[in-house]
């Protein structure tokens, strides 16, 4: 494996910190690391077909989430070999890393992944846990619903999301719906929506509001091994 575009911020950095040079082709918002390097193929939405294809990867990695199915098929039908991985729990993430990396690229383990399989296996659920709404954009809002990589991972220290049993993933909730949900807490990523102390907050009067790291919270690579102290720390200096 010689060359690899990547339609996945959290797997470009997975790619870029493990086999620096591999890399090819990724998207505009593929941010991580910042010194990367490479030909910018448009979003995860509507990357350049024909650009990635001028690129001759000998991979492309994607997300059945992410990515559009007419765009992947455009590139297989080109003669393009093109991943697809699935990632709604921390043991899909850890298993797709680890196909991507090892099975897909031919590269060693790395050593970032095993530190970030023992981070998690260490970490201990905050008791009782606490009831939180996620969201994730406003005008409309839309939460974290059921079967999500973020609910997993708050899960497991000790945040269960009020709209887990939801019949969608993303649901819309109008606000009324959100502050009266019973939750005790509300937890606000920077992405893919940048709340902020300035903006978000203010619609939850009365709820403690936790402003986390989006990467830390929804991205599959690197940023596990650190993921559970950032989190952590930011959720429960909420109470």
């Amino acid at each position: 494996m010689e060359r690899v575009v990547s339609l996945v911020p959290s797997l470009t950095e997975a790619v870029a910190e493990s086999a620096p040079g591999l890399l090819v082709g990724a998207t505009d918002w593929c941010s991580h690391p910042a010194s990367l390097e490479v030909t910018r193929v448009r979003g995860t939405k509507n990357p350049d077909v024909e650009k990635i294809i001028a690129l001759a990867p000998d991979l492309v990695i994607a997300n059945e989430e992410e990515n559009r199915e007419p765009d992947l098929a455009a590139l297989r039908e080109a003669g393009l070999d093109v991943l697809v991985t699935e990632v709604r729990t921390l043991e899909q993430g850890f298993a797709e890393l680890h196909r991507v990396l090892v099975d897909a690229c031919g590269l060693a383990r790395p050593a970032w992944l095993d530190a970030a399989e023992a981070a998690w296996a260490a970490v201990v659920p905050a008791r009782p846990p606490r009831r939180a709404v996620v969201p994730i954009w406003r005008r409309p809002w839309m939460v974290l619903g059921r079967d999500t990589f973020a609910g997993d991972l708050l899960a497991r220290l000790g945040v269960v999301n009020v709209y887990e049993g939801s019949d969608e993933r993303y649901p819309k909730i109008p606000l009324e719906a959100l502050t009266a949900s019973g939750a005790d807490l509300v937890v606000l990523p920077d992405e893919p929506y940048a709340f902020t102390a300035d903006d978000g907050p203010e619609a939850f009067p009365g709820l403690p509001a936790a402003l986390v790291s989006g990467r830390h919270l929804t991205w599959y690579g690197p940023s596990l091994a650190e993921a559970p102290a950032v989190l952590g720390a930011a959720v429960f200096r909420s109470t």
